[in-house]
Order: C-alpha cells, then sequence, then structure tokens
C-alpha cells in the first residue's frame, strides 16, 4: 500500500479513538455513495455528525483541513443526504473535520473542527 494511503487510514483510526475518548459512538466508517465518501459517521445525543479526516505529515504549505475545499464539501454532503435519507434519521445533523499532523511517525497533533461546514 503507498504510504499516503497508510498515513490516511492511520489518521482515520487515531480520529475514531480520539473521537470516542470524547463520548461520540462511531456509526460507520468510509461510507461511500457513489465517487462520495464520508470518513466517519459518529453520533452523541441528538447529532449525527459527519467527519472528514485530513492528516499531513508536513505543514509546510499549510494544514491538512485547508485541503477540504467546495468539491469536497460538496461530496461529502452529498453522502451525507443519502445516509440521512436512508436511515430515515430525523434529529440534527453536523459536519465536523477532524484535522492530524504527524510530527513524527508516533507524535502527532489532533485538531477537531465542530460544525465546520454546510
Amino acid at each position: 500500500m503507498a504510504k499516503h494511503l497508510e498515513t490516511g487510514k492511520k489518521a482515520e483510526a487515531l480520529a475514531a479513538k480520539f473521537l470516542e475518548e470524547k463520548g461520540y459512538e462511531i456509526v460507520f466508517r468510509n461510507y461511500r455513495y457513489g465517487r462520495a465518501e464520508v470518513d466517519l459517521i459518529i453520533k452523541k445525543d441528538i447529532f449525527l455528525v459527519f467527519v472528514e479526516v485530513k492528516s499531513l505529515t508536513n505543514t509546510k504549505f499549510g494544514n491538512p483541513e485547508i485541503s477540504v475545499n467546495k468539491n469536497k464539501v460538496r461530496l461529502v454532503t452529498k453522502a451525507a443526504d443519502n445516509f440521512v435519507y436512508h436511515t430515515n434519521w430525523q434529529q440534527q445533523i453536523r459536519f465536523d473535520i477532524i484535522s492530524i499532523t504527524f510530527k513524527t511517525e508516533t507524535e502527532f497533533e489532533i485538531t477537531h473542527f465542530e460544525d465546520a461546514f454546510y
């Protein structure tokens, strides 16, 4: 597997653990609808949260979260709409970003942006 794919999988696992420790329940990982994908779908209280996980090993050109552009937002919301429709979710939804910067193989920094877009 390519290095960037390994880093992405590691970031998603770290994000899931981080969110579980904050009291969120993981509902779905890597939900796909056509070309659209949501990295994590989590739940807490009345919120169903769609999470985009971004990671980098080098912040020379900016932090990971800046790569969530209009196209990515469009794709995530498309998949989220499909998930909400098919599960008949009737409460609140939210879109978050988890940004992970790897300083070394074992040292990293996580930032959670709640209600990041939509």
